[in-house]
């Protein structure tokens, strides 16, 4: 029998282990290379300045002046250092001086570019300083104007870029530290170390600084969205409320229509089955009308008269009412004094309930904000009946004093944003401010006669039933 060979050994797991981890870690150091490359490539809003957000012009310009003092006051000092005490021409010494300097005017607008040109020049700099005998016993490889210009700059660099930027740059500074630190001449003052820990706590404070400055900025921002929107919800609810309390008035006239259409023919001997039936389906569209307008007032309900015990079963209140207003403010400890027209004028039901309602929020104001200030309030029709003018002043509070609240609650508690779309809803005008003794003006004109509706176009064969 002929024995199959057998198969060709396979290769060891032992040693295909350590050269794929080897090949991983050089991935990873590829990966890691590649994102540093990108990092220090990319630089956060270039051209717009350091502070450039801030109101204050002063701040703004703050930059540009701690920019332009560093550069002028470290261009000669860093070109004397290298020149006296290392002994570097004076050519070179002015270049990489220049080179060193003048880029922090850039890092008002650009730092990450002026680090760029700043750290080659520093690099460029210790290698030159590296070949000169007045290296020995002196600080390498960075000489102190280099190290105060290069904190300078990371002050900028944290003011500005993100936080994987910043390390990135502090390990770029760190790893050409320990490169120079192999080949470091004899007898030097090794200042790479320093360097590093001194730029680190420089991007750590900056990095704090700026996204505690960020931190401030979106706060006031949604600050002012929140305040944008509790307003926005107030006009909604005060609208809603208005609306909630015109359903009584407009359910009123639908009642009426529908007894009357409905109650027509025991009323009118004699009607004709056609009328008879037109005053039937007359008074089916007012039921159906009132069916829809409970459904909307369903809708327009607040969940808080919800908690309350549901819909408000109160008639709605007019200038009838207001001696009973005026006696509750009294009693809440602000003199009122109401004057009233002499002949009562024929009000539309929505002019009556915003007279009241304008007055009610104008009292409440005073009882919460100027507590014992003597008030007058006023209503007066115009000569030509077509107008009632309804004003509300109060002198200051005789003396600072806690606000109270009103003893009638049926306000809205939105002060003039409900004034306003009360005044709004009939067509009227209101005019409100401080006066120059400290006292408050309310002044509202409303129309007697209800807004004119617009004119409708006649309807076409397209047009269909509302």
């Amino acid at each position: 029998m002929t024995e199959t060979p057998p198969p060709p050994p396979s290769a060891s797991p032992r040693r295909s282990a350590p050269a794929r981890a080897g090949y991983r870690a050089l991935r990873a150091v590829r990966q890691a290379l590649r994102l540093l490359a990108v990092e220090l490539g990319t630089p956060t809003a270039p051209g717009t300045p350091l502070l450039g957000t801030v109101r204050n012009l002063w701040l703004r310009r703050l930059p540009y002046g701690v920019a332009f003092a560093f550069a002028v006051s470290l261009l000669p000092v860093t070109i004397a250092v290298l020149s006296h005490d290392y002994d570097m021409a004076g050519g070179m010494a002015g270049a990489l001086a220049t080179a060193q300097a003048a880029p922090l005017l850039l890092a008002v607008t650009r730092p990450l570019q002026a680090w760029w040109v700043i750290f080659a020049a520093d690099l460029i700099c210790a290698q030159a300083l590296s070949l000169l005998d007045g290296t020995v016993g002196r600080p390498w490889p960075w000489p102190p104007p280099v190290i105060v210009g290069y904190l300078a700059l990371m002050l900028a660099l944290a003011l500005r870029e993100r936080r994987r930027t910043l390390i990135a740059v502090w390990l770029a500074t760190g790893a050409a530290g320990i490169v120079s630190d192999f080949a470091a001449p004899d007898g030097i003052q090794s200042t790479w170390v320093l360097l590093f820990v001194l730029s680190g706590v420089v991007l750590m404070m900056g990095a704090i600084l700026r996204e505690r400055g960020d931190a401030q900025r979106k706060l006031i921002e949604q600050e002012t969205i929140s305040e944008a929107e509790r307003a926005r919800r107030t006009l909604l609810e005060e609208r809603a409320r208005i609306a909630r309390e015109l359903h009584d008035v407009v359910a009123h006239h639908m009642s009426v229509i529908t007894v009357q259409a409905d109650s027509a023919p025991y009323r009118i001997g004699g009607l004709p089955a056609a009328a008879a039936d037109e005053f039937g389906a007359i008074a089916a569209s007012a039921r159906e009308s009132l069916a829809e307008m409970r459904r909307l007032l369903g809708v327009l309900r607040s969940e808080e008269s919800e908690r309350h015990g549901g819909p408000e079963k109160a008639p709605q209140p007019g200038i009838g009412m207001l001696e009973k207003l005026v006696e509750a403010t009294v009693r809440a400890g602000v003199p009122v004094e109401l004057a009233l027209p002499g002949e009562a004028a024929a009000l539309e039901p929505a002019v009556d309930l915003s007279a009241y309602r304008i007055v009610q929020e104008a009292l409440a104001n005073v009882v919460r904000h100027a507590p014992g200030a003597p008030t007058r309030v006023s209503l007066q029709t115009a000569a030509d009946g077509a107008r009632l003018t309804v004003l509300i002043v109060n002198s200051p509070p005789p003396a600072p004093a806690t606000p109270s609240a009103p003893l009638e609650t049926g306000g809205t508690g939105h002060g003039l944003v409900g004034m306003r779309e009360r005044v709004r809803l009939v067509d009227g005008s209101l005019d409100t401010g401080p006066l120059p003794d400290g006292g408050f003006r309310v002044a509202a004109q409303l129309p007697l006669a209800p807004p004119a509706a617009p004119a409708s176009s006649p309807p076409t064969k397209d047009s269909g039933a509302l």
